[in-house]
């Protein structure tokens, strides 16, 4: 077998040194000619009746361009319920409802604008806990609605629960909440927006989803009556996703709003505070959770009921149930299983996808029982799990198939590497937890397909387009090494396009781990069409047979006679200028053969499933309730390592990703209004707190993967907070199910653990605690 020259090896980013010197163009670095800049009013209130919006002092206001209302434009609807549009009519439903929009000849203009614009309010009463909008006579977010309930019917029972419940020897049940965080993107978002005479449009935006946007907006300009016409997408650099730019939104949409009636490009660019406000956070969640085993600790049922705080419209955020639906029926080998999740209205920010898109909230919630049900069994948290691991060739309860699976040998290199016997000071303890994660695409459009066009030009480079999108998690450099492998180049032979929609072939989106799974399949697919072609020409200019030729080191080389080679470049040129000659090109479209899910939520969304487990040690302050990381273990089985040194940075970034979500992130709301919009006040982890982290990488070759490999961009973020929360009950007794586990909690568990007010007084009828816990 051929040695692997560029699959398998540490490899720096190809667009390491322009980011680093400065050369990548951001949205932030882009200007156009005549260019104008757009800025938004956003809603006073919660809720509130818009009784009238007087824009005449801003239109006035020299070097403003255009002032639009709700009133002002189409009807275009947003968003994955279609209950959301740019600019708001009748009433607003959140403090970042987006009321008017100004476009002016420079920013602090358009500011100046904002000002101007009066706006009366009738306030209403608002809604800000689901489970209270779900009561009767709650306030209504949407009166059309009839109710705050969302009609999505994420509802399932495998097997027979009830009659489990009833046969196990040992049952564990309780309460588990998650809160917002956001992404935290170091790029804030942004877009231009610009039609030429004939009404195309161009639109430059930080999308991961290119083709969707494209789709999205041409459905925007038939609303406006513009027909028949071409929209264009231009991705520049981004700086940072995480899932939030899984949808389009009201920025982009006024961007071309605004663009078309000034008739100019328009700039829409947010500051800070807009990304912390006006964007959407992970999807909150309330979760009932009840486990069960027999006496020798196999698991019998799970049975799971979510109540997800929707906000107050609907993007991506709904869905993440369709992927929760994944860990609480097939991590581990369950044979009953119930699901039931609501989505709920309030008039709080709506949530969108985020990394591992609910894997990390129903993760939580499973991995804090399991250590629970493994203590009420008497049996240890890594022996409980072994003996209900997952294994190669099941087929889940819900019908994914497991192709390839390193469970339980990532749970035995997380043992080892932590040393989980070794003897504990006081105060310290170990945790653990597993993932299971899609790897091979997941399958929620009609396609969950990628394009890919190469082109070899006549010195042996290759010119490749992908409808891929590399968001900084390095997907391109993955890609230029799957083509490099397979036709015998050095990665710098390989350039990747993947920034025009005009010029690159479609793709679904970078979500759900699917890129290098997805896009490096249909790179590899075009890769050999190209491969094929070159050893056939190779072939005839050696006079040797097709089989005994390979492609390494920019050569096409006989395996026997080192005499004959021919380097690949001269031998393109030779077929380009000869009679009747020819240049290279390929193309591949990959569409796996995943399914989507059926009503009864059975089908086997991916190809295949990544699995992991992570370990961490702590040290727990039960005078403050600071809980200090010792050491962390992230094992995971990744079917191969395309490019090992870009693997560890996405499971370092996972982790701490993690442990922020776990110990310190909160978008803080009070009666819907962002409190912390701020890197100041909202507690993301610096490079000042990175902890140690081993990222052991398993590889199990998987049959369907490029060169064997599954996708790795989220999973490193999924079973964290429950391995810490584990951790922490295993150093001083106490189990925290709200998160973030903020030293606040863990000292007042600890004090209620012993009997005390967290002003370490004895609690008692009498004296209750009276002591604020800031949360």
């Amino acid at each position: 077998m051929q040695a692997l020259c560029s699959v398998g090896k540490r490899i720096p980013k190809i667009d390491a040194v322009d980011k680093a010197t400065g050369r990548a163009q951001y949205i932030q670095d882009l200007k156009l000619p005549g260019m104008l800049y757009g800025k938004i009013l956003y809603s006073k209130y919660p809720h509130a009746r818009i009784v009238h919006i007087d824009t005449s002092r801003a239109k006035q206001l020299p070097g403003v361009r255009a002032v639009l209302t709700g009133a002002d434009i189409p009807e275009i609807k947003m968003g994955v319920y279609k209950d959301n549009r740019p600019l708001k009519v009748g009433k607003v439903r959140s403090y970042r409802d987006e009321v008017a929009a100004v476009a002016a000849t420079a920013p602090h203009i358009a500011r100046e604008a904002l000002n101007l614009v009066e706006v009366t309010y009738e306030a209403l009463p608002g809604i800000f806990d689901p489970e209270q909008a779900m009561q009767a006579g709650a306030p209504l977010v949407h009166e059309e609605h009839k109710t705050n309930v969302l009609k999505m019917p994420w509802k399932l029972h495998y097997g027979d629960v009830e009659a489990a419940r009833k046969e196990a020897a040992f049952i564990v049940a309780d309460r588990f909440t998650t809160t917002w965080v956001t992404h935290c993107c170091m790029g804030t978002s942004g877009a231009i927006a610009e039609f030429d005479p004939a009404n195309n449009l161009t639109v430059y935006s930080n999308t991961q989803i290119p083709s969707l946007a494209q789709k999205d907006f041409l459905e925007a300009l038939k609303a406006m009556g513009v027909q028949d016409r071409r929209v264009r997408v231009i991705k520049p650099c981004i700086g940072g996703g995480f899932g939030s730019k899984l949808d389009t939104y009201a920025y982009e949409y006024i961007a071309i709003l605004l663009a078309y009636h000034t008739r100019r490009p328009v700039k829409v660019e947010f500051d800070r505070t807009e990304e912390f406000s006006a964007t959407s956070t992970r999807q909150p969640t309330i979760t009932y959770i009840s486990q069960g085993c027999d006496k020798d600790g196999k698991l019998l049922f799970r049975d799971v009921s979510m109540i997800l705080d929707n906000g107050a419209y609907t993007s991506w955020g709904a869905t993440t149930p369709s992927v929760m639906m994944m860990p609480i029926t097939s991590l581990y080998r369950v044979p009953n299983v119930r699901y039931e999740a609501k989505c709920v209205y309030t008039n709080n920010t709506y949530a969108q996808a985020m990394r591992g898109y609910g894997n990390p909230q129903a993760t939580y919630a499973i991995e804090s029982t399991m250590d629970m049900l493994a203590e009420a069994a008497g049996i240890d948290p890594i022996e409980f799990r072994r003996i209900n691991a997952n294994k190669a060739g099941d087929v889940s309860i819900q019908g994914l198939r497991i192709t390839t699976c390193g469970l339980e040998e990532c749970m035995a290199v997380v043992k080892d590497q932590l040393a989980w016997d070794r003897p504990k000071e006081a105060n310290e303890g170990v945790g653990m937890a597993s993932l299971i994660h899609v790897g091979g695409g997941a399958r929620v459009y009609k396609s969950d397909g990628c394009g890919t066009i190469i082109k070899m030009d006549d010195f042996g480079k290759v010119d490749l387009f992908t409808g891929a999108t590399d968001m900084g998690q390095g997907s391109d450099t993955v890609i230029a090494q799957i083509v490099a492998e397979e036709l015998g180049l050095h990665i710098e032979d390989v350039h990747v396009i993947h920034t025009d929609t005009d010029v690159c072939p479609w793709d679904v989106g970078a979500h759900a781990s699917r890129t290098t799974f997805v896009a490096g399949n249909a790179a590899l697919g075009a890769a050999k069409k190209i491969k094929a072609r070159l050893l056939e020409l190779g072939a005839k200019q050696l006079e040797s047979p097709l089989e005994k030729l390979i492609l390494q080191d920019r050569q096409i080389r006989h395996r026997e006679d080192a005499e004959k080679r021919i380097e690949i470049g001269k031998l393109l040129r030779k077929t380009h200028f000869s009679h009747a000659g020819q240049m290279l090109m390929a193309e591949y479209f990959y569409d796996p053969t995943n399914e989507n899910m059926g009503r009864d939520f059975r089908g086997n969304m991916s190809m295949t499933y990544t699995f992991g487990t992570h370990g961490v040690r702590v040290k727990v302050d039960d005078e403050t309730g600071k809980v200090r990381i010792l050491n962390y273990v992230a094992a995971h089985d990744v079917g191969k390592a395309i490019n090992p040194m870009l693997l560890e940075g996405q499971v370092y970034g996972g982790v701490m990703m993690g442990i922020g979500y776990a110990l310190s992130e909160q978008v803080i709301l009070e009666k819907g209004e962002n409190m912390n919009p701020n890197f100041r006040d909202y507690k993301i982890l610096t490079a000042k707190d990175v902890v140690p982290i081993a990222a052991p990488v398993l590889e199990t070759y998987d049959k369907d993967g490029p060169f064997g490999a599954k996708g790795i961009g989220e999973p490193g973020c999924v079973p964290t907070a429950p391995a810490v929360a584990n951790a922490i009950y295993d150093a001083v007794g106490v189990r925290i199910k709200d998160l973030p586990v903020t030293p606040e909690r863990v000292l007042a568990a600890i004090r209620a653990k012993k009997g005390l007010d967290l002003c370490g007084r004895e609690l008692s009828q009498d004296h209750p605690d009276e002591c604020v816990i800031q949360q």
